[in-house]
């Protein structure tokens, strides 16, 4: 067992995000591991005995272009044979904070379902709302909050207008620099 590898676990799909091997002075090695639902997105921390069988889960990557969103469902487009692939609100999380119009994201599949996607690690969105900076204000000055075009609010530096153009870091939800 690695990090990154995907196995099955009460019939739910895991990632595994941490393995810390264990060998006591006294008693059978075992691995204590902290592993992330593939659906849910909820951190389960669980300990294994070395005999014990664990499944492993085959997860298809697929690239995937967002379409538009319908009630809870937001509808892909798959780029190879371009299918329409339909996955619910809550599979998804913050992740919808960062969905703009035919951006291209990594769709994640086991036994043909999609169980969850992943953005790009950067995007550029346009500020769509953000009180004017005060004369003065330099890049270090501090930072104010801006509504992005997806509807998210970011924390922004104080010379960051209406208008402009940011990369954001989707993992963190944090403004990196102004794009031109």
């Amino acid at each position: 067992m690695k990090s990154g590898v995907t196995v099955i676990i009460d019939n739910e799909v895991y990632q595994v995000t941490d393995v810390q091997h264990v060998k006591p002075g006294k008693g059978a090695a075992f691995a204590r591991t902290k592993l992330r639902n593939m659906k849910t997105g909820n951190i389960l921390e669980k300990t294994f005995r070395g005999d014990e069988k664990i499944d492993p889960a085959y997860i298809d990557e697929k690239k995937l272009q967002y379409l538009y969103q319908s009630s809870d469902m937001y509808h892909f487009g798959d780029q190879d044979n371009f299918e329409e692939i339909a996955i619910q609100k809550d599979q998804l999380g913050d992740k919808i904070k960062f969905l703009k119009d035919n951006i291209e994201v990594t769709g994640y599949f086991f036994k043909g379902e999609a169980i969850n996607i992943n953005l790009p690690n950067f995007i550029e969105v346009k500020i769509t709302h953000t009180e004017p900076g005060i004369k003065g204000d330099t890049a270090k000055g501090g930072t104010k909050p801006a509504q992005i075009e997806t509807g998210a609010t970011v924390q922004v530096p104080l010379f960051i207008e209406v208008g402009d153009k940011i990369k954001v870091d989707t993992r963190t939800g944090s403004y990196v620099e102004k794009a031109y």
